[in-house]
């Protein structure tokens, strides 16, 4: 195979529309693929808690014991995502993919079976294992196949997948449940884990005959598409400048830990909405399963819009600072409104509960951009696996907290105050301490 360098002198810029052409092809080989991937492993991760309208009841469970299962699946992510997103570098996404998106899979299906709380948090914690680089490796593989100004459109299509699973998983778990309840002795909560189980494991097996590992094995693309991105890519590290690529010394380097506590603020209040979001809907007064789901799926139609439009316009403004704060600051503000008026007014909390969903969720693609920026080769591999693991301790302990504090006092107001100081604390530390970062592609380009 010829090089880039060869077919296309370096000095020599592809026109801009040739290259859109070629990164269009690319998207659309790729994203929706990924898409409905993300789509399966969100459904999976997050329809316990739609279950929990009837599983606590049938089990009877507390909610504490509900909260300490939800959160528990992030442990398995704390300890396999650096491992598992070092080895994608080294065997490919292809493998690495289809082991995940399996293994996740029976492990959802087995989730139907449980009966006491050991064997709650023992499947989900292994959920967490199993799922454990399946974010951060299609972050660090999307990193393979676009420059650094075109990967928040493609991070926000990507990631806008698990708004639209809360737009599709709440309608059809309540559907599930309130229609298979009771056939073959099975209660419509154990349905649920089968019927959303089943596809993860179909999808694990077409993922190692549809992906591609890197642009230079896509026989997809002409040879001169494979060069002109590869070109691309060059240009794109040198307009970068010097990035660390060591694993090892990127640990010590002050920023990833900054990253890894920026993400823990928001990663808290996303697991808060993710986890106890059909809870407030249904501390309001909707108490039937499929209810709750229409109106979930309402909340998070509005929040994959808002993190396409987030990532589109993080793309064409090339700035990724105050598009992640400001969405930020609009997730902590909402849950504050939440907390406050909960018990007086339904409808004012369930507008505040979408605007939470939209703030938060619009945050996480933009956010990506920003250790991208300094980090590559395996610092990026391991340093993008350890800020999403370390920062999702806080997928653990948001509900957890939530959980003791809803059974303590009825309440979900307290733990709602606690949640949207750790938002805001985000949007402050993004504004005082992430610099501007300079536009990388030339104005002529």
């Amino acid at each position: 195979m010829s090089t880039a360098s060869a077919t296309l002198p370096l000095a020599q810029a592809p026109a801009k529309t040739e290259l859109d052409n070629v990164y269009r092809k690319i998207f659309l080989r790729l994203i929706p693929f990924l898409m409905v991937l993300w789509i399966l492993a969100w459904i999976d991760r997050v329809n316990i808690g739609f279950v929990k309208l009837t599983m606590l009841d049938d089990l009877k469970w507390s909610e504490a014991v509900y909260g300490l299962g939800a959160g528990i699946f992030f442990l398995g992510y704390f300890f396999f995502e650096v491992p598992s997103n070092l080895l994608l570098q080294k065997i490919g996404a292809k493998k690495t993919l289809m082991r995940i998106t399996i293994g996740w899979g029976l492990t959802s299906i087995a989730m139907m079976f449980v009966k006491t709380p050991e064997m709650f948090y023992f499947l989900r914690f292994l959920l967490g294992v199993f799922e454990a680089g399946f974010y951060p490796g299609v972050i660090l593989y999307l990193t393979f196949w676009f420059p650094n100004d075109r990967r928040a459109k493609a991070f926000g299509m990507f990631m806008s997948a698990s708004a639209l699973a809360g737009v599709i998983g709440g309608p059809l778990a309540g559907f599930i449940m309130t229609s298979l309840n009771g056939v073959n002795g099975w209660q419509g909560w154990q349905w649920v884990f089968l019927l959303e189980g089943v596809p993860s494991v179909i999808a694990g097996f077409a993922t190692w005959f549809y992906l591609t590992d890197k642009p230079g094995q896509a026989g997809w693309l002409t040879q001169h598409e494979r060069d002109l991105v590869q070109a691309d890519l060059e240009r794109d590290a040198r307009a970068l400048g010097h990035r660390e690529h060591s694993m090892l010394a990127s640990l010590k380097d002050s920023k990833i830990w900054l990253m890894i506590l920026i993400y823990f603020c928001i990663v808290a209040a996303n697991s808060s909405l993710t986890f106890y979001g059909p809870t407030l809907v249904k501390e309001v007064g909707f108490t039937s399963p499929l209810a709750v789901g229409w109106i979930m799926a309402g909340a998070y139609l509005c929040g994959a819009a808002g993190m396409i439009l987030n990532g589109f316009h993080s793309d064409k403004q090339q700035e990724s600072r105050y598009h992640c704060g400001i969405a930020a600051a609009l997730g902590s503000a909402s849950l504050l409104v939440i907390a406050l008026v909960l018990k007086t007014s339904p409808l004012l909390t369930l507008a505040m509960l979408t605007l939470a969903i939209v703030g938060t969720m619009s945050a996480i693609p933009v956010f990506w951009q920003m250790p991208n920026r300094f980090l590559s080769g395996a610092a990026a591999a391991g340093g993008v696996a350890l800020i999403n693991s370390v920062a999702n301790l806080a997928g653990f302990g948001a509900p957890w907290m939530l959980g003791l504090i809803k059974t303590s006092t009825g309440s979900l107001s307290a733990g709602l105050y606690v949640v949207a100081a750790f938002e805001i604390c985000a949007t402050l530390l993004i504004l005082r301490f992430i610099p501007r970062m300079q536009k990388t592609r030339a104005s002529a380009r």
